[in-house]
């Protein structure tokens, strides 16, 4: 079974054991978060927005994304800037559907 969830405004198509990384969550390590789920999704049925269903999550850990170079130039103006950002992720595995 499988389910279609929907975390900081990003979906994501999970099933039991998976492993992912979202957004960060304010969530200490080793805590369990409960997320609302969207769709489930068992062969061919799909039941949309279930009425009382929800997913148990544990988090494993807070961790950084890779970086992602900001490079902007003006040619011939003499003007360039080079910033780097690393976003907050945190790693969840979900227990149970």
């Amino acid at each position: 079974m499988q389910a279609l969830i929907k975390i900081s405004d990003k979906q994501y198509l999970v099933k039991q054991g998976d492993k992912l990384f979202v957004p960060r969550q304010k969530a200490v390590v080793g805590d369990t978060v409960e997320i609302a789920s969207i769709a489930n999704i068992d062969g061919e049925n799909t039941v949309l927005n279930p009425a009382g269903s929800s997913i148990q999550a544990k988090v494993l850990g807070h961790v950084k994304d890779d970086k992602v170079v900001v490079f902007k130039k003006k040619r011939r103006k003499r003007y360039q800037s080079r910033n780097g950002h690393r976003q907050q992720m945190t790693q969840i595995e979900v227990v149970s559907l």
